[in-house]
């Protein structure tokens, strides 16, 4: 029987040897504070005790597969709380990227159809699907997991709209005069051709917007703070986390630490 088996049962704790590996292979995880590790270590294990993971694909699950997840999925949640995921159970992971067939209608009504390959997708009330392979290239602003549950925290008020039900400490009117001017702005530079270090695909539309902003908010905090300041201050109220001073923190206690 596998660790997750176990989960499911008992609600075990990972292993710390299994921890200390996703945590190495994941930097920004290893910023963390040693309290803030010990906050998601246990947060990551409750999310496995609630959730149910299936693959496709031929891949077969793996305890690694499910803590990397886990781990990942809940560090945007670290102040929030495992009541932000409420809403759903389902998480399948496919062993690369997956073809969705879709249907669109033009404006003559004929309904053409194709196939979209994606490395992830979250449907609302419903699962949540990532490939293992590209949650293994998490890092420089790149993370499919914080993308698609990003996703998910947008939905719970609704459809996706770059919105995330909000808490007490920000109001509508806060978000939407600092998110939609930031994303406003990074359209135009994709427009322009401008090159980006955040992925030009946050230029799709809103959700997308703050999917990829959330990426990077915990991958790139100082690409974001230093391009769009006040929108790196809204995310920080929001996640109640702030990425950038942690990496600060992280970087000079390695460097204390060497010398």
């Amino acid at each position: 029987m596998g660790l997750f088996d176990w989960f499911r049962q008992r609600r075990q704790k990972i292993p710390e040897s299994l921890w200390a590996a996703t945590l190495a292979a994941h930097p920004f995880l290893a910023d963390l504070a040693v309290d803030e590790q010990k906050q998601l270590k246990m947060l990551a294990e409750a999310f496995l005790a609630e959730k149910e993971f299936s693959t496709a694909g031929g891949l077969v699950l793996s305890d690694e597969i499910c803590v990397s997840i886990a781990a990942q999925g809940c560090l945007p949640i670290l102040k929030l709380g495992l009541g932000a995921y409420h809403d759903w159970v389902g998480i399948i992971v496919y062993p690369d990227e997956f073809v969705v067939p879709r249907q669109i209608a033009d404006e003559g009504g004929i309904v053409h159809e194709y196939d979209d390959i994606l490395s992830g997708e979250a449907w609302i009330g419903g699962p949540l699907v990532v490939s293992w392979h590209d949650v293994q290239l998490a890092g420089n602003g790149y993370n499919v997991v914080i993308h698609e549950f990003a996703h998910k925290l947008d939905m719970l008020n609704g459809e996706p709209d770059g919105m995330p039900a909000l808490h007490s400490g920000l109001t509508a009117g806060q978000w939407e005069e600092t998110f939609f001017a930031a994303y406003e702005d990074f359209c135009r530079r994709v427009e322009n051709d401008e090159e980006t270090i955040i992925d030009p695909y946050a230029s799709e539309e809103p959700a997308e917007f703050f999917a990829v902003m959330s990426e990077s908010f915990f991958e790139l905090p100082e690409v974001v703070d230093r391009e769009y300041p006040a929108l790196y201050a809204l995310l920080k109220s929001y996640y109640r986390q702030d990425p950038l001073s942690r990496r600060t923190k992280a970087a000079s206690a390695a460097s204390t630490a060497a010398s």
